[in-house]
């Protein structure tokens, strides 16, 4: 007859052995990723590696956090203990996009615009090439670089309340990040041109019904859904889930001659004057005026 007493220390003993295992692979996370400090970065779960993107003026990506979400996804594409990445932001917000004082060195620098133009191009192709699907949870404003990657997440799961805004033509530069391409496939070209040329802001709520993001769930639903869609990718079959993004994915490279042209643009105008208004209007909080 079993040991009661026996049984209770194995399984004591198999309590301690997963425990342990949980515990390393948090500590190979650690050395992994200890190079991207401009972002925090977890395992909530066995599989999923997840992205928080927490600063200061509701997560506002700095030059460390630009390059760093630039240059992340080829690790993470590496990492055999991934299989699918979770972004979000922390506290209010998503992101609010790029800080004042990134935007002030490129007004003033050409070599940061250079810096910054090769990053955002590897932010985009990065996350598109990376063979892992990645799930963003977005919720309160959600701008800038943040933007790009929530966007072209694989599934993106919407706040009804987030405010989603593609602020460039505000700023006084074309809209070169990501929208380029990918609104058009997503949202169609006329509701691409009608945001992006005016800058209105698109709640969650909108943001689904006219194709820009996968889900939109209640405010207080968003990040718990967010990872019940990573749970079911993380268990589903890697290899099929992998190629199936890498074919459709094929959309988005198709556009890229597209894509490139829209950066390049945009980089030119934080040459022109019209950005040194907008980034006055913006630090003052008044509408800019671009007469």
């Amino acid at each position: 007859m079993p040991d009661p007493a026996e049984n209770h220390a194995a399984e004591n003993h198999a309590a301690q052995d997963h425990a342990a295992q949980g515990h390393a692979a948090q500590n190979r996370a650690a050395e992994t990723y200890a190079a991207f400090s401009a972002l925090r970065i977890d395992r909530p779960e066995d599989g999923i590696l997840r992205i928080v993107l927490d600063g200061p003026n509701l997560n506002a990506v700095g030059p460390d956090a630009h390059q760093q979400l630039a240059d992340i996804w080829p690790v993470i594409d590496r990492d055999p203990a991934v299989r699918v990445v979770l972004v979000r932001g922390e506290g209010r917000a998503f992101s609010a996009g790029g800080s004042f004082d990134l935007i002030e060195t490129m007004v003033e620098d050409p070599a940061q615009r250079s810096r910054v133009l090769r990053e955002a191009r590897d932010l985009v192709y990065n996350v598109i090439n990376c063979s892992k699907p990645v799930v963003s949870a977005i919720h309160g404003p959600c701008v800038g670089a943040g933007l790009a990657v929530a966007l072209l997440a694989d599934v993106s799961v919407a706040a009804r309340t987030a405010k989603i805004v593609d602020g460039h033509t505000r700023l006084g530069v074309a809209a070169g990040d990501h929208a380029v391409i990918c609104w058009p496939l997503l949202c169609g070209m006329a509701k691409a041109k009608y945001y992006l040329l005016t800058c209105e802001p698109i709640t969650g709520e909108e943001a689904e019904r006219i194709g820009l993001v996968s889900l939109v769930v209640d405010d207080d639903e968003v990040q718990e859904r967010a990872l019940q869609v990573a749970r079911t990718l993380a268990a589903g079959a890697p290899q099929a889930i992998s190629f199936t993004k890498m074919a459709l994915n094929n959309w988005y490279r198709s556009a890229g001659p597209a894509f490139d042209a829209s950066l390049a643009l945009e980089m030119y105008g934080f040459g022109q004057a019209e950005v040194r208004e907008g980034l006055a209007a913006h630090r003052e909080k008044r509408a800019p005026d671009f007469r």
